[in-house]
């Protein structure tokens, strides 16, 4: 390609760039970041536009872009399952866990899901924060691995960049968000982005379909594909099963992503929950029907060629169809997808590590800004680890994210529905429920290709958290007499309504 064609995906990308470092310092100075509180969770003063915003905005990354019209691409709309199972867990999750997880953690002063843990379950051994670390530490640094995994592949086809220097280059892209402003500077980031990239999703599958010649073209191409345009094919048991493991398999994971969840915790009023949640919600419909639309556009664009890695569907769209500085600039979607999640990604782990590690086992009495300090350094190691496990492109960015996602959502989802809802847990439950859905949900891959069968898709997800939803309540069984004293000499708040 010519030197200006490069000349102008450049310039798009630097006044990206620049709009977007102008309301990172904007948003600093006007919120300067003193504290860890102010630092983590925003000192609990969002407004509800940015809590919605940075809630949504931060969960999709590059998955939005590549990953999932990916697979409408490859096998029609019964993938639709997918999104229609984000989206209906997505609202359960505003209906039953934001609030009261803003409250529950406000009366704990709490900032961190293991810090709330060890609080709701008097757990003063230290062992909820030592496995909720660890678990945190291992599906994070996977699931930020898959953030670097498209920033790489995505500078790669714009720059015919080495894919190990499109990563390095995503490590510097998005270290210096979350280090300077933390989680304020984070949410406005993510306002701009979130608006941005929904923008950018809905025009492009429209203005390519219309240059196609239309809805009538791109059916055509896929009746020619043989792909299913049906949401449900046939109804063959294996086939019903499939469609609602597809749906669960990735909806339930909302109950136990901190970096989604602690977005709740954010908001200044309580009582303005209800509009965030129907902010997020009409912005995640649109997103995900306009990404649909990409994968069903690209069968009919692509219909001559072969697209052998399908996950780089949307940017060659962009680049075969637009004039080059709108390429750049539409390509600084996918950027800001995947900026926005692993920022908020980085900024959960490096949270784990000071609050579970550090100020725990090592300086109980640390100040806030030396624990501050320690966030900003923790932020360094995460980054220095997901970038060695990007290095190995060991799967897929749907593969790797389907994989940390099921893990998180299974070794925390249960837990913290029934932390929210049941008085008659403890903390051996607790113990319990992290480690099952964790190890099931890790080991599951493994287990699930050498004794299910192949027509028969169950994802990590599905038996890591019924296991661990099972266990915690089996535990409870036999040790709720046991901790019923101690639960309630250390914190009287669990009797009240807000656990009922």
């Amino acid at each position: 390609m010519g030197q200006m064609y490069y000349f102008w995906e450049i310039s798009a990308i630097v006044f990206y760039f620049v709009v977007l470092t102008m309301i990172g310092i904007l948003s600093f100075r006007q919120h300067n970041t003193k504290t860890s509180a102010d630092f983590l969770i925003g000192g609990r003063g969002l407004n509800y536009w940015l809590t919605a915003l940075a809630a949504h905005a931060s969960d999709m990354s590059s998955w939005l872009f590549m990953a999932y019209p990916a697979v409408i691409y490859a096998a029609g709309l019964v993938n639709l399952w997918t999104a229609l199972g984000l989206l209906v867990f997505m609202f359960l999750n505003w209906q039953l866990v934001a609030p009261k997880i803003r409250v529950a953690t406000e009366q704990y002063n709490s900032l961190t899901f293991s810090s709330y843990f060890e609080s709701r379950f008097a757990d003063t051994s230290g062992w909820i924060r030592v496995i909720t670390g660890i678990m945190a530490i291992i599906f994070y640094t996977i699931y930020i691995s898959a953030g670097l995994v498209g920033l790489g592949y995505l500078l790669e086809a714009l720059f015919t960049l080495h894919y190990n220097w499109g990563i390095l280059i995503g490590i510097f892209v998005v270290v210096p968000y979350v280090f300077i402003g933390g989680y304020t500077t984070l949410a406005w980031i993510d306002l701009f982005q979130g608006i941005f990239l929904m923008c950018v999703i809905i025009f492009v599958p429209l203005y390519v379909m219309y240059e196609l010649g239309g809805w009538h073209q791109v059916s055509l191409a896929i009746q020619t594909k043989h792909l299913p345009l049906a949401l449900i094919p046939d109804w063959k048991p294996t086939t019903l099963a499939n469609i609602l493991f597809m749906a669960a398999g990735w909806g339930l994971g909302y109950f136990g992503q901190p970096h989604i969840v602690t977005k709740f915790m954010g908001i200044k009023h309580v009582g303005e929950m209800s509009k965030s949640k129907w902010i997020g919600m009409s912005w995640m419909l649109i997103s995900l029907t306009a990404a649909t639309l990409v994968g069903l556009v690209g069968i009919a664009f692509f219909q001559n060629f072969l697209l052998d890695d399908k996950e780089h569907l949307f940017t060659l769209m962009v680049r075969n169809t637009f004039h080059p500085f709108f390429v750049g600039l539409f390509l600084c979607a996918v950027l800001a997808a995947t900026i926005n999640a692993m920022s908020s990604q980085v900024l959960v782990l490096s949270t784990s590590l000071t609050e579970d590690f550090y100020k725990r086992f090592f300086r109980r009495d640390a100040s806030s800004k030396e624990l501050l300090l320690v966030s900003r350094l923790g932020i360094l190691f995460v980054a220095i680890i997901s970038f060695l496990i990007a290095l190995g492109k060991f799967s897929t960015i749907y593969g790797l994210v389907l994989y940390a996602w099921s893990g998180l959502g299974s070794a925390f989802g249960p837990l913290l529905l029934l932390s929210l809802y049941s008085k008659n847990i403890n903390r051996y439950c607790a113990w319990a429920g992290i480690l099952v859905g964790g190890i099931v949900s890790a080991s599951w891959p493994i287990f699930n290709e050498k004794f299910i069968s192949e027509t028969l898709q169950i994802p990590p997800l599905i038996p890591g958290f019924v296991l661990s939803f099972i266990m915690i309540l089996v535990v409870s069984r036999f040790t709720r007499n046991k901790e019923l004293k101690l639960l309630k000499k250390y914190d009287p708040q669990t009797t009240s309504s807000s656990f009922d």
